[in-house]
């Protein structure tokens, strides 16, 4: 009786260690279960905790970009909230130290090439109009100074062809700069996300371009080439093709004025007049001040605007088109557009506009 009692008892125990080993594996599945649900609800949580902790103690890396729509609304005339300030606000307290900087790099003692020694210069090197109106490849040949006998080649035409060879490549190479930066400004507006090397290089730009509030859409419109067609003509209008006073002795090729810096006070000018006209050390300086100068007044904005429809519109800008909004440019409004145009035509300065530059690295240097 004892021993069957021991066995049931023994049983007994057993069954209860049994219920207990039971219970333990069905705890160990049920924990197992349940620490892989913690688990992947703990890593599925991590980006989102991460991107909010992100945007609670660490600056956003995000450039929000909005400027092509404000861009495209703007253009078709409808109202936005930034469409009424677009491209007419202007901060001049950086827009010229590249160009200071150019005259303050350039060297005191650069010689002044007569016109018969370029003439010859460009004969050796095989540089003519003609070869470039048929293939459209300029020879990267930098000349700083005009020469002063320009005045005294009687034959229009010869004087003509030299003053164009002299300034062709400095608006090609003016302008295939800004082409760069375009380039790179629109490479920034197709990303979300900018380096801090992309970010300067956009502050930078802003002060360049006298952008307030860093408005991208101000930005894309201001950063953009002059056609080749439109600044021949108006160098040969304001400089008489190379002979006035202001293009010998102050390199400026467009008549630009200036109020505070270094300038000739033109010989009709008042008494009581402070004006001067812009003077530089090179012709490349003038050169690049024009084109910023168009490129940022108040005064050529729809300028700008028309600059900006065409890209739209077509694969090349309409230079003839264009100059009809060069108005403001001179007192005489309207009829010194007509000028220019016809400039353009009689020369068929058109010719140039889809020129190119050879590349820099064979650009002939230390000529002067």
């Amino acid at each position: 009786m004892l021993k069957i009692k021991n066995y049931k008892k023994i049983l007994k125990k057993k069954n209860i260690f049994s219920k207990i080993n039971v219970n333990r594996e069905f705890k160990s599945i049920y924990g197992t279960i349940l620490s892989g649900f913690l688990l992947i609800i703990f890593f599925y949580s991590i980006p989102i905790i991460a991107n909010i902790g992100g945007s609670l103690f660490i600056k956003s890396q995000v450039v929000e970009n909005n400027s092509k729509k404000i861009f495209k609304d703007t253009l078709e005339g409808k109202d936005t909230q930034l469409s009424d300030n677009l491209d007419t606000q202007l901060n001049i307290k950086n827009l010229f130290d590249d160009i200071f900087d150019i005259n303050e790099k350039s060297p005191t003692d650069v010689v002044r090439l007569n016109a018969a020694t370029l003439d010859q210069l460009f004969k050796d090197t095989n540089y003519n109009l003609k070869s470039i109106r048929d293939k459209k490849i300029v020879k990267p040949i930098e000349i700083n100074l005009l020469p002063a006998e320009l005045k005294k080649i009687e034959n229009s035409k010869k004087k003509k062809e030299l003053f164009i060879k002299i300034v062709l490549p400095l608006i090609l190479e003016e302008n295939n700069s800004v082409r760069i930066d375009r380039k790179m400004l629109f490479s920034i507006l197709n990303k979300n996300n900018n380096t801090s090397k992309e970010k300067l290089w956009l502050k930078k730009k802003f002060k360049q371009y006298g952008v307030v509030d860093n408005d991208l859409s101000t930005l894309k419109i201001r950063m953009d080439i002059v056609p080749v067609s439109i600044a021949i003509a108006q160098a040969a209008k304001e400089t008489g093709w190379g002979t006035s006073r202001f293009a010998i002795q102050g390199n400026a090729l467009f008549g630009q004025w200036t109020w505070s810096g270094e300038g000739i006070k033109p010989a009709a000018a008042d008494n009581d007049s402070k004006h001067k006209v812009m003077k530089f050390k090179v012709l490349r300086a003038s050169v690049r001040a024009y084109i910023r100068n168009l490129n940022t007044h108040s005064s050529y904005r729809f300028f700008r605007k028309e600059r900006a429809i065409q890209r739209d519109n077509y694969t090349s800008l309409k230079s003839l088109e264009l100059v009809e909004f060069l108005d403001q440019y001179a007192e005489t409004g309207k009829e010194y557009t007509k000028i220019l145009k016809k400039i353009i035509q009689q020369n068929s300065l058109t010719d140039f506009d889809d020129a190119k530059i050879l590349p820099g690295s064979k650009k002939i240097k230390n000529i002067i």
